[in-house]
């Protein structure tokens, strides 16, 4: 656990997550969740959040009412997230094919 969720919960003068409730330990889950994540982002995360504006623009696709400066701009995002999540793709691909090609030479 965390040290700061760690020295609450003896400031409270419990020393497990058992001793909470149900909406106390969850709160406490979360947050250790929070306390507990990287700084930094994964390819993947990166990934997961193109995929998903990439979502988004296409739900906004769905409204007639958009004006065609809105349109234009919509596509320009998807134009741009596509193009670095094949690029990102395309890296991965090569990798894996260079990396067979070079095991076929080693044997």
């Amino acid at each position: 656990m965390h040290i700061l969720l760690s020295k609450l919960l003896k400031k409270r003068g419990l020393e497990t997550l058992e001793e909470l409730n149900k909406e106390e330990k969850e709160w406490f889950q979360e947050k250790e969740r929070l306390l507990s994540q990287n700084d930094e982002i994964s390819i993947k995360d990166f990934e997961k959040f193109c995929e998903n504006q990439l979502g988004i623009i296409q739900d906004q696709w769905k409204n007639f009412d958009n004006s065609s400066q809105k349109n234009e701009r919509l596509i320009i995002a998807h134009t741009i997230y596509s193009t670095i999540l094949k690029t990102m793709t395309r890296s991965k691909l090569e990798r894996e094919i260079l990396e067979d090609y070079l095991e076929q030479l080693i044997k």
